[in-house]
């Protein structure tokens, strides 16, 4: 008897032990998918949901390289064939206000966002609103409002395709400075109030001659993204956010992606604060005023890159648009499968649509660098996807992705078992229904949008 009595009190205390390897999936009551999609996921865990032991030797490379760039905050989220394995903050995100990163975090993401203007581009293919061989300017072009973009210096511009500016052959070049840059300078020349908008940007570089004729050559180009959030815009006949947002980032399950302010004031909610290198010059507001700001903070016109490297989002949310247009079953698509081909191949001498790099073994890459922030995400062909963001720049610039991506190549290969659970569960959430009720009381319409009514 007394043998049996032990035997119980051994399991209990077995069951009871908070193992901190695998954190116990927490049983809630049923929840109606629409429920669910209706707060962002990385509302629903925190920080101590990844503080693994299986991934200690990860977090160590992590931090020993921002602390060797000098990396103020991070974020890291790690996907395995659909289901979200680990994600976790790093470092500070508002270090004067003591802030500490965590994962419900949002972050400038650069030139991400023009992976996500190419899906908004493809939906409308698929909708049958538009072809990737639609001349973009001219009389018979989809942008011919004669009032914003013309004349036109260079008559081949009415040659550029919407196909050549997803694959950066347009004929822009930044010969003389990168356009979308030059907010103050623009806005002098085109004799309007600085900063120089979207359209006024548009409008300076037709009326200069292009650098080689659409389509015979490849030159990266951010106006040239720019031009298709236009081309969103006009064909969908809504504003640019609304449509990326109700056609492909909520299916896709993204409810706190957003377009980016300026300035620190006017940041979300849970956005971040950015930092540059201790040695960046200080530049002149794009808004005219004869004021040295910092780029990240009202120097550059942040705005204006709209859908070129305007948006905001956590990496956990980056990958939940990932996974929906990745052509994996395992979590809904977006886009069909033709168009992910579409996006993913390079024909001729061209560059994917929307990725940076992609090859034939599966392996997709999309970079993203301003001051202030870098950031990359990455498809890999032995199914593990992830997506790391900082909130500082590095004074190698757009080479600095390069270094984040050996790192994180790295630190992936220190774990040698990953937990086999799924974070996009909410089951995994503790307090679903509190949480959900704390967000609705909380989340302020000046930082950004209220929750939907279904919440």
């Amino acid at each position: 008897m007394k043998y049996t009595i032990l035997l119980i009190l051994i399991f209990v205390v077995l069951i009871t032990i908070p193992w901190k390897s695998h954190p116990e999936k927490i049983q809630v009551e049923e929840i109606p998918p629409q429920d669910t999609l209706a707060i962002a996921i990385h509302d629903l865990f925190t920080n101590e949901y990844s503080d693994l032991d299986e991934t200690k030797r990860l977090d160590n490379t992590i931090e020993r390289f921002m602390r060797q760039w000098e990396i103020k905050g991070a974020s890291l989220a790690i996907m395995k064939d659909g289901k979200l394995i680990y994600s976790k903050g790093y470092g500070y995100a508002d270090e004067e206000n003591g802030i500490k990163t965590d994962v419900n975090h949002i972050f400038r993401i650069a030139s991400v966002s023009k992976l996500i203007t190419a899906a908004g581009i493809m939906k409308l293919v698929e909708n049958g609103k538009l072809s990737l061989d639609d001349k973009v300017f001219g009389e018979d072009g989809i942008l011919n409002d004669t009032t914003l973009y013309y004349p036109l210096k260079d008559k081949r511009a009415k040659n550029i395709t919407v196909e050549n500016l997803l694959r950066h052959q347009g004929g822009f070049t930044a010969r003389y400075g990168d356009p979308m840059f030059n907010p103050v300078d623009i806005a002098k020349k085109m004799d309007v109030p600085a900063p120089a908008d979207l359209n006024t940007v548009i409008k300076f570089v037709l009326s200069r001659r292009l650098g080689f004729t659409p389509g015979t050559s490849t030159n990266y180009s951010n106006v040239g993204y720019g031009i298709l959030t236009k081309i969103i815009e006009q064909v969908a006949g809504e504003d640019y956010e609304r449509f990326i947002q109700d056609n492909i980032l909520i299916p896709a399950g993204c409810y706190d992606m957003h377009l980016a302010h300026n300035l620190y004031e006017e940041r979300y909610l849970n956005e971040v604060r950015y930092y540059e290198q201790a040695d960046a010059d200080l530049i002149r507001a794009c808004d005219g005023r004869d004021t040295l700001l910092p780029r990240s903070n009202g120097g550059n016109n942040i705005e204006a890159l709209s859908g070129a490297g305007g948006w905001v989002a956590s990496p956990t949310e980056l990958l939940c648009f990932l996974a929906a247009i990745d052509g994996d079953d395992s979590y809904p698509d977006v886009l069909s499968q033709n168009s992910i081909n579409t996006m993913v191949s390079c024909p001729g001498f061209s560059l994917p649509i929307g990725w940076m790099k992609t090859n034939g073994r599966g392996d997709w890459l999309r970079s993203g660098t301003l001051a202030g922030t870098s950031a990359m995400l990455k498809r890999q062909h032995d199914g593990f996807c992830w997506a790391f963001v900082t909130n500082t720049s590095n004074w190698t610039g757009p080479h600095f992705p390069q270094k984040i991506e050996s790192m994180v190549y790295q630190a992936m290969n220190r774990v040698k078992e990953w937990p086999d659970r799924n974070l996009f569960d909410p089951a995994y959430c503790k307090n679903f229904h509190d949480k959900k009720k704390l967000l609705a009381d909380d989340r302020s319409t000046k930082f950004g949008p209220p929750l939907p009514d279904n919440i």
